[in-house]
């Protein structure tokens, strides 16, 4: 409890309140407390099963309680599984936020129903005519969910929320809400499916069959949740080698990863790409892995010979990631993420719009970062110097596109350079710095003879 900030321990308590304020119905109206009983049971008991699946949370109970249900009475069905599953410490504060986030947003949902005449729509013979007050709705429950995990999160950070977003112009409430507006949307229809077969003849059984295919669908994300955790691990082992082969860059695959996404993001490529661009970032130096030791802990500048093996690191490392599948064209980034637009780089000599756009990204992920980490054998450049280094060889050695797009991204996020040596530097930056840069480091091989970071 100490670790959570005072400012977010007030956010949950007056989101706390406000769910306690809705749970009083008004007097003139009674509560269903048979259908309430109902419905909360089986939402404690789908939420014990979602989260033992690491599956999310089950919405379309919750929303066929909003369709069903005055407000108060749906605000009711969210709280016995929020504050009966288990909880990560503080375990207080954090049954009470999951309890009263989900408590509000099906008390607004249920009263933008009710306004739209949701409740005869639902129970009369003609069902299309239901779908536009459960639309709008589902609309609402997503809209609350959104403004308070986004206030949570800017509080929890200390960022302003019009900086927790991504690409430009972009806020954290408008990517939550146009993230989660679909799957919610999904579960909307689902729990409306229950609302009508409840009201039905056929009664609170029938109801119960719509969860099948939620189940199904559970069970498949639970499958797709165990691969991912596995992709994560297998990256997540050839790292830790690397790291303990080339104890000078320790670090820097993550940090590359991490540039290489804030490139892709600024250049607007879908989730998908972001995630693999990632992994492109992460495991570009894998095939240091195929390099002797000597070599890269070497202090003195490398001979030719020595310069020739380890340029063969980026082909010894798509041959360890090409039966990878998950990867993608992210295995193309492992294989030339040192080729130079102008056609000087390695391993192939590839020039321009052949060299592919993950390595092109990469490429300038990784002397960025090189660049502005301090190693055994030179202190790290300032970020702004590094950032004019890269628009200087932007159109002979980098990608323009790739170079801008890091720039306005910095411009907007910042970068937090970090020492990722365990010495420190023995070398001031200058001349003799730069040279010994080039000779070690793959992101700025060249930097002191060929013009390039």
């Amino acid at each position: 409890m100490d670790a959570v900030p005072a400012r977010v321990r007030a956010y949950v308590t007056g989101v706390a309140l406000a769910a306690l304020c809705c749970l009083l119905p008004p007097s003139a109206v009674p509560t269903p407390w048979r259908a309430v009983l109902l419905l909360a049971g089986l939402y404690a008991g789908c939420e014990q099963v979602a989260r033992s699946r690491s599956v999310g949370t089950c919405y379309p109970v919750l929303l066929a309680g909003a369709f069903l249900l005055p407000p108060s009475a749906a605000a009711l069905v969210a709280l016995p599984g929020a504050l009966l599953s288990p909880a990560a410490r503080p375990v207080a504060l954090r049954r009470v936020w999951r309890a009263a986030r989900p408590a509000l947003a099906v008390w607004v949902a249920a009263r933008v129903h009710e306004e739209f005449g949701g409740r005869d729509a639902v129970a009369g013979p003609d069902f299309p005519y239901a779908l536009v007050p459960a639309g709008a709705a589902v609309l609402a429950f997503c809209l609350v969910l959104t403004l308070l995990d986004g206030g949570i999160t800017a509080l929890a950070t200390g960022t302003p929320p019009a900086l927790l977003g991504r690409g430009a112009g972009g806020g954290a409430w408008r990517e939550l809400f146009s993230r989660s507006v679909a799957p919610i949307a999904v579960h909307g229809l689902a729990g409306l499916m229950m609302a009508v077969l409840w009201r039905s003849p056929y009664g609170p059984v029938a109801a119960l069959l719509v969860l099948l295919p939620t189940c199904v669908a559970w069970w498949a994300f639970a499958q797709y949740h165990r691969e991912r955790a596995a992709h994560q691990a297998t990256i997540r082992a050839l790292v830790q080698a690397v790291d303990i082969k080339d104890g000078y860059t320790r670090g820097h695959s993550e940090r590359v990863g991490q540039a290489s996404m804030m490139i892709a993001r600024e250049l607007g490529m879908d989730d998908e790409r972001v995630e693999t661009l990632r992994f492109a970032g992460i495991l570009h130096d894998v095939g240091k892995l195929g390099v002797p030791t000597r070599l890269l802990r070497k202090d003195g500048p490398l001979t030719p010979e020595e310069r020739r093996v380890i340029e063969l690191h980026p082909e010894y490392g798509h041959e360890m990631v090409r039966g990878i599948r998950f990867l993608g064209e992210a295995r193309a980034a492992v294989l030339h993420h040192h080729e130079r637009l102008d056609g000087s780089g390695y391993p192939y000599g590839l020039a321009g719009d052949r060299i592919p756009e993950s390595a092109r990204v990469v490429a300038v992920a990784d002397a960025f970062d090189a660049m502005t980490s301090t190693r055994c054998y030179r202190r790290a450049r300032p970020v702004a110097a590094a950032v004019a280094e890269l628009e200087r060889c932007a159109g002979a050695q980098f990608d323009p596109r790739m170079v801008g797009a890091l720039v306005r991204a910095l411009a907007r996020q910042g970068w937090r350079p970090t020492v990722t040596s365990d010495d420190p530097p023995a070398l001031p930056a200058g001349p003799a710095a730069s040279r010994d840069e080039g000779a070690r480091d793959e992101g700025a091989r060249d930097g002191a003879r060929r013009g390039a970071p």
